[in-house]
C-alpha cells in the first residue's frame, strides 16, 4: 500500500515511517524541517530500499494538491502542524492558518487523489480543556482552553464532515505527553526533552510551578504503534492515545535523576499561565477498538530517551 506522511521527519512521524518502511508500505514524507529534520529519517533512509520519497513541502503550498495527486496516496497520516501550544496563545492566527488551513489543504489534497482515509494526529493533552474526571475518556465535553486545542478540535469535526459527506475515511488519534528519542528540546518544548538534556550536561532543570501539575507521558514507539494499527480499523473513531496514567513533574523529575545520577534538587519558577494542574487520557476505547496498549512503562521509556539523548552527545 502507499501511504503518505506529513510532518515525518519529526521525531512521532521519523519513527512511523521507520514502522511503515518495516511493514513493506511504500512510504511517501511530506515535511517542511521547520521543526523535522532529515537526521531523524536516517534510519528509515537506510532500510528504504527504493520504497521511501522524501518531498520538502510546507503543507500549505499550492503545490500540495498536486504532489499528493501525483502520488495517489491509498491512506495519509497526518501528524504536520504546529505543536507549540505557547506559540498558539502568542499567534492564534498563525495556530490556525497551520493546523486548520494546513489540515484542510490536506483533506481537500486526499479526496482529489482518491485517498481512502486520513489518520489524524489530534491532541488528547488540550482537546478535553480542564476534566471533570481523570482518566478522561472520549464522552468527556471537549472544551479545550488554548488555541493550539481549538485548532487541534475544529480538525476533528471537519474529519467527521468529510468523513460523513464526502466519504473520506478518517481515524483521530488524540495523543497524551509523547516523548522518546528524537524529541527535539528546543522545539515544541516537551519537558522529557528538556530534562534529558539539562540532566545530562550536568545542569540543574528548572520545574515551573510546584512540580505537582501532573501529564500522562505515553513513549514514542507506543504511539507509533497506534498509528499503524489505524490502517486496518478504526473507521470514523476519535481515541485517546494515553497511559491512564497520572505523573507529576516532581516524580518525572525525581525518575530522571536517578535514572542519571543526578543529586542536586530541580530550580523552581513561576507557573507559567493556562497550564492545565492535571491530566491523563483513559485508553479504553483505543483498546478496545485497535487492540492497543501501552507497552513501555515509564522508566523502560526513560532509560531508552536518555540513553538516545547519551548516544546522540558521545
Amino acid at each position: 500500500m502507499r501511504v503518505l506522511v506529513t510532518g515525518g521527519a519529526g521525531f512521532i512521524g521519523a519513527g512511523l515511517v521507520e514502522r511503515l518502511l518495516a511493514e513493506g508500505e511504500e512510504v511517501d514524507v511530506i515535511d517542511d524541517l521547520s521543526t523535522g529534520s532529515l537526521a531523524n529519517l536516517g534510519r528509515a533512509r537506510a532500510m528504504a530500499d527504493g520504497h521511501l520519497s522524501f518531498h520538502r513541502l510546507d503543507i500549505l503550498h499550492p503545490g500540495l494538491a498536486e504532489l499528493v495527486g501525483h502520488r495517489r496516496p491509498e491512506m495519509i497520516f497526518h501528524l504536520a502542524a504546529q505543536a507549540d501550544v505557547r506559540v498558539s496563545v502568542e499567534t492564534p492566527a498563525f495556530d490556525a492558518e497551520v493546523n486548520i488551513l494546513g489540515s484542510l489543504h490536506v483533506c481537500q489534497a486526499a479526496l482529489a487523489a482518491g485517498t481512502r482515509k486520513v489518520v489524524f494526529a489530534g491532541s488528547g493533552g488540550t482537546l478535553y480543556g480542564v476534566p471533570d474526571a481523570l482518566p478522561v475518556n472520549e464522552t468527556a465535553a471537549r472544551r479545550p482552553v488554548s488555541p493550539y486545542g481549538v485548532a487541534k478540535k475544529a480538525v476533528g469535526d471537519y474529519l467527521h464532515y468529510y468523513r460523513e459527506i464526502r466519504g473520506l475515511d478518517s481515524t483521530v488519534l488524540a495523543l497524551a505527553n509523547v516523548y522518546g528519542p528524537r524529541q527535539d528540546p528546543h522545539g515544541e518544548a516537551g519537558v522529557v526533552a528538556i530534562f534529558a538534556g539539562k540532566l545530562l550536561a550536568g545542569e540543574t532543570p528548572t520545574i515551573f510551578g510546584d512540580g505537582t501539575q501532573t501529564r500522562d507521558f505515553v513513549f514514542v514507539d507506543d504511539v507509533v504503534d497506534a498509528f499503524a494499527r489505524a490502517r486496518f480499523g478504526g473507521s470514523g473513531l476519535l481515541a485517546n492515545v494515553g497511559t491512564g496514567t497520572e505523573t507529576s513533574v516532581n516524580d518525572l523529575f525525581a525518575a530522571m535523576a536517578r535514572l542519571t545520577g543526578f543529586a542536586e534538587p530541580a530550580v523552581y519558577a513561576p507557573a507559567r499561565p493556562g497550564e492545565l494542574a492535571r491530566s491523563a487520557l483513559d485508553p479504553t476505547l483505543v483498546g478496545e477498538q485497535l487492540g492497543w496498549k501501552p507497552a513501555h512503562t515509564l522508566d523502560d521509556g526513560l532509560g531508552r530517551t536518555l540513553a538516545w539523548f547519551q548516544a546522540r552527545e558521545a
